[in-house]
């Protein structure tokens, strides 16, 4: 089975080096094709928009992330990188950039650190420190389970594979080891005190670590909240990994998503948590290499003067 049935996925675009002139040739064409894929990426779920669908798996990347494929759309050559004769389109017009007498237009570091600085420094923090940490993956994706304990009223309007009574019988069979605050802040109040830990936002930069999917799907977020100081292939890659990390998390949740053409990934077995632990190494290494991406963007623009 394709681990992303989302949406269709085009071939990635490759990175551009930092401190470059891109001629106009090149970025225009390099913008040309983020927007092919990220309109593939996210065809489908613009399409149930207009019909005025939802999908309990892949609703989730636009809801809870509350970004609009509009801004995914929007591509940045990242920190860096100045693009050639751009005066006269929209780029010139376009929020962050600057313009100079010479027609190259590049990110506005001074306007940009000014007002976005804070935040920036946060997410690098995040993820600086996230990469110091050895990934676990001994949480069988608990999470999702600990997120329906002992309560009648669900998150998603979708049946329970093992109902109500098994579902509380798995959670109480299991260690729950989650570390991720956006996560656990979801724990029914009879699953939380369940948790070996208590994880809060002021503990995320000591608790953060690189096997948690949560954390792999949050790059996403991540890229996007960097903005121009990212990359536009990046993000897309982010986006990639976030969908891939969302179809194991429902299949591997207490959901019965059969419905919808997916197959469980029944951590409540044996070879179910086999299954789940290797794509949960497959995805810590493909989330590893985007963080360090994000970073060395982060290092370029904190570089910039």
């Amino acid at each position: 089975m394709s681990h992303n049935h989302c949406e269709n996925r085009p071939v990635s675009v490759v990175s551009v080096p930092a401190s470059v002139i891109l001629s106009r040739v090149d970025w225009t064409r390099l913008e040309a094709e983020h927007h092919a894929r990220a309109d593939a990426l996210t065809a489908g779920h613009r399409e149930r928009a207009l019909r005025g669908e939802t999908h309990p798996v892949w609703d989730f990347l636009f809801t809870y992330y509350s970004y609009k494929p509009s801004v995914m759309r929007k591509w940045h050559p990242g920190a860096g990188v100045a693009l050639a004769d751009a005066g006269g389109t929209d780029r010139a017009d376009m929020r962050w950039y600057v313009t100079q007498s010479d027609g190259t237009s590049r990110l506005g570091v001074s306007s940009f650190r000014e007002l976005r600085g804070t935040g920036v420094q946060h997410v690098a923090s995040l993820l600086r420190a996230t990469t110091t940490r050895a990934g676990r993956f001994d949480c069988f994706g608990m999470h999702e389970w600990a997120m329906v304990y002992r309560q009648d009223e669900h998150r998603h309007p979708v049946p329970l594979r093992l109902g109500q009574a098994g579902t509380d019988a798995v959670v109480e069979a299991a260690d729950l080891k989650c570390t991720h605050y956006d996560a656990y802040r979801f724990f029914t109040p009879a699953a939380a005190p369940r948790n070996a830990t208590t994880p809060t936002r002021q503990l995320q930069l000591i608790m953060e670590q690189p096997g948690c999917l949560h954390a792999g799907m949050d790059l996403y977020k991540w890229a996007l909240k960097l903005g121009p100081v990212v990359s536009g292939d990046i993000l897309l890659d982010a986006f990639e990994l976030a969908c891939d990390i969302r179809l194991l998390d429902m299949q591997a949740s207490p959901y019965d998503i059969t419905a919808w053409g997916y197959d469980a990934v029944p951590v409540e077995t044996a070879a179910g948590k086999a299954e789940y632990v290797r794509q949960q190494r497959e995805f810590a290494v493909r989330g590893e290499a985007i963080r360090g991406a994000l970073i060395a963007a982060v290092t370029t623009f904190e570089e910039m003067t």
